[in-house]
């Protein structure tokens, strides 16, 4: 049986994943522009800021997951900066290998993956976390892709789906509900960064929207077309599509802890971590990815990352 425990915030996970070996590619020097951030994601309406300090309260009835290596990290961000190589502040990503500002749907699909399965081609990125100045790779990385509500009615994701969460330009933890640190072993979490004991290393959760317009790939603030579900899914956006749950486990503890981030106009590696913040595009293969759906979401399995009941 598979089980997975929650704190009353944040949580710890019992799940299998690859530990993620980075590599360090194309750092643009941070502060060396002004960045015209009005773009990203801002905080929440009060109704979905609700529905997202919810979420760590909802298990999840069905999966299955993806479990990711780190590929490189570099100052793109190809959904909120397209075609703007070096323009946003540095982010990690893992999964599809060739991310980068002018990424498409068409090159994703033509390269590889640091996914387990080979099938997922998707490219999924977060902030870079420093220590102390220095950057660190994420010790490992599990995506689980989960049903929440409604599971028989959920559908694939469709081919170039895009979108972000998180409010990377929050000024105070009120202003951006998605972000979850906690540490592992222990149930409390924080909006900010958990000084973790010795013993433990730093974690984080963040979770992804359900409910789909059904229409749009993408959105003017990557945000308005899929929205999360408040015990039921809006008329404007009924349909259901798997949650997204990324788990990343940092092999540090401690303080000195900061997020690549955007500042007043100014890039910098010194961003609090209530900036934390995700996104994803969808390049899976459809026809496997519709397999997952149909025999794990739809049918209320938990599956691996081959897509067949644990």
């Amino acid at each position: 049986m598979h089980v997975r425990t929650r704190g009353s915030i944040g949580a710890a996970a019992v799940a299998v994943a690859v530990v993620l070996i980075g590599a360090v590619v194309g750092l643009q020097p941070a502060g060396a522009n002004h960045v015209d951030h009005s773009t990203h994601p801002g905080a929440p309406d009060a109704a979905q800021a609700a529905a997202i300090q919810a979420q760590p309260g909802i298990l999840a009835g069905s999966e299955f997951r993806a479990n990711c290596r780190a590929s490189h990290r570099a100052g793109n961000d190809p959904i909120v900066y397209p075609g703007q190589s070096g323009v946003s502040h540095v982010h990690e990503f893992f999964g599809n290998r060739s991310t980068n500002a002018t990424s498409t749907y068409t090159s994703l699909r033509a390269a590889g993956t640091t996914c387990d399965p080979v099938v997922d081609l998707s490219a999924y990125w977060v902030p870079t976390l420093y220590k102390n100045g220095q950057p660190v790779a994420p010790e490992s990385v599990t995506v689980y892709y989960q049903g929440i509500h409604d599971m028989q009615r959920a559908v694939v994701p469709p081919a170039n789906l895009r979108y972000v969460v998180g409010n990377a330009r929050a000024t105070s933890p009120d202003q951006n509900p998605s972000a979850r640190w906690s540490c592992t072993t222990q149930s409390p979490s924080s909006r900010d960064f958990m000084n973790c004991p010795a013993g433990t290393k730093l974690e984080t959760y963040l979770d992804f929207p359900t409910c789909w317009n059904g229409r749009d790939l993408d959105s003017a603030n990557h945000k308005d077309h899929i929205v999360f579900w408040a015990g039921s899914c809006p008329a404007t956006h009924n349909v259901v599509l798997p949650r997204l749950e990324f788990l990343i486990t940092y092999p540090v503890n401690g303080g000195g802890l900061s997020l690549g981030g955007t500042v007043n106009g100014v890039n910098v590696t010194t961003a609090p971590g209530y900036t934390f913040h995700g996104d994803f595009i969808n390049a899976w293969d459809q026809g496997e990815l519709e397999r997952r759906v149909r025999d794990c979401i739809n049918a209320g399995r938990i599956c691996g990352t081959n897509g067949t009941p644990i």
